[in-house]
């Protein structure tokens, strides 16, 4: 597995917001999402270090926290993680897996993190887009993942009309838990952020969804290993 980064931090998203975490950054992503802040993992995607999955969970072992977040680029796309889950369930870890909701493999985790990608996501360059949108809508792979895992869904949401898309997507799903479903603003700075906050938040309480700042803004700005 290609590893571009791994450090300690706190989740700065969703249920377990403020949990101090080991992440691990895997390299590689199958979409080209506009608004993508980890560019360096996915399609222009550095180097890394390649490591086998034992080597990985050593690196869990080192920093010695009980939670691991594997997040990418996109983490299920490697078989490999399969293994790599196993081994730290089996060390006790609890598992948090980052995943844009497009490949399905039996990994083991505590909780699968989905951000299903909707029309906002697609990138400007003419080439990328149609394969970005080729592959980003896969509400088979995450009704899948829904049914065998623990899961929350995260959505971004750069405009009111994102809303729309957002219900109807939800209604092909089918019944999930509104408590377990986030609405994030679409920023890379604190400012962009919070002057989306206001219209996010009532459209949460309407739809009985929850409010997802991405804290990690509030924390370290738009700082790396952060």
């Amino acid at each position: 597995m290609r590893v571009v980064e791994y450090f300690a931090s706190r989740q700065g998203e969703g249920l377990w917001t403020g949990c101090h975490s080991t992440f691990l950054r895997l390299g590689g992503c199958n979409l080209f999402c506009r608004f993508c802040d980890t560019t360096y993992a996915s399609w222009k995607c550095e180097p890394g270090i390649d490591l086998s999955p034992e080597e990985v969970v050593g690196i869990a072992v080192l920093y010695g926290l009980p939670h691991v977040v594997l997040t990418g680029g996109e983490p299920m796309a490697f078989p490999a993680v399969v293994r790599l889950t196993k081994l730290l369930a089996e060390r006790n870890f609890t598992v948090t897996i980052e995943t844009n909701g497009t490949y399905d493999i039996p990994v083991f985790c505590s909780l699968m993190s989905i951000s299903p990608k909707m029309k906002n996501s697609a990138p400007d360059d003419p080439f990328l887009c149609d394969r970005h949108e080729t592959l980003r809508y896969r509400p088979d792979v995450v009704r899948s993942l829904l049914r065998r895992y623990s899961c929350q869904l995260k959505f971004v949401v750069d405009t009111p009309e994102d809303l729309i898309e957002i219900d109807s997507y939800l209604a092909e799903l089918g019944h999930f838990d509104p408590n377990r479903v986030f609405l994030m603003p679409q920023a890379v700075t604190l400012n962009e952020m919070r002057s989306k906050e206001e219209w996010i938040r009532h459209s949460c309480q309407v739809r009985g969804f929850k409010y997802a700042p991405r804290m990690q803004l509030e924390w370290y700005g738009a700082a790396r290993r952060k």
